[in-house]
């Protein structure tokens, strides 16, 4: 049996994702809710939203700061508007754990020597595409962060139930796959030759 909440990293996130603080999944519930509705059905522009926020956040600390010096009152409490590099040498260690796999396939796409990897990549690509044109893009995103509230909690509730039909479900989708590797995928010159070399 999996322990779902060590699969998703066992941290505050994953306490979210299985509610088990029920405060921070409301939270990431209604505040999605409420940018879903404010942007798709308001039809409010995301770029003008951000910029109406940072408007405003700049003339209230413009106002406050000019009216504390008037008034002899603290100053605004900001903190230090830096980036450290250590910080910035952290960002760019973690994306280059996901960057350069992602570029070795490109690679290898690109100079041909992976079929199998370059029909698997179109294929994911062409359902990309074709769920985009059903969905708008923030739809989605509401639709991925309704699932990830909902699919981890109820996985961690039904796990012995739904693990056998995931099995069932797996083989079955295997099937096909093993028919289009033996008849068509092993029949093709390029990939007899790179199994040989490996």
């Amino acid at each position: 049996m999996v322990d779902v909440h060590r699969a998703l990293g066992g941290g505050s996130v994953a306490d979210v994702l299985l509610w088990k603080k029920c405060h921070g999944g409301v939270v990431v519930l209604i505040s999605a809710t409420i940018f879903w509705c404010l942007f798709e059905l308001a039809g409010y522009n995301l770029l003008s939203f951000v910029a109406n926020v940072l408007l405003l956040l700049v003339v209230i600390l413009f106002f406050w700061g000019k009216s504390a010096s008037l008034l002899n009152r603290p100053l605004p409490p900001l903190p230090d508007m830096e980036i450290s590099e250590k910080s910035v040498v952290k960002a760019s260690e973690a994306l280059q754990v996901w960057i350069n796999p992602a570029l070795s396939i490109a690679h290898d796409i690109a100079h041909g020597r992976n079929l199998k990897l370059f029909l698997k990549v179109a294929l994911g690509l062409w359902i990309v595409s074709f769920i985009g044109s059903l969905f708008n893009f923030l739809t989605l995103v509401y639709i991925g962060v309704l699932l990830s509230l909902s699919v981890p909690l109820v996985y961690d509730k039904y796990q012995d139930s739904i693990n056998p039909k995931l099995f069932r479900m797996h083989e079955i989708l295997q099937k096909p796959y093993r028919k289009i590797d033996d008849n068509l995928l092993k029949k093709i010159p390029i990939l007899n030759k790179e199994k040989k070399i490996e």
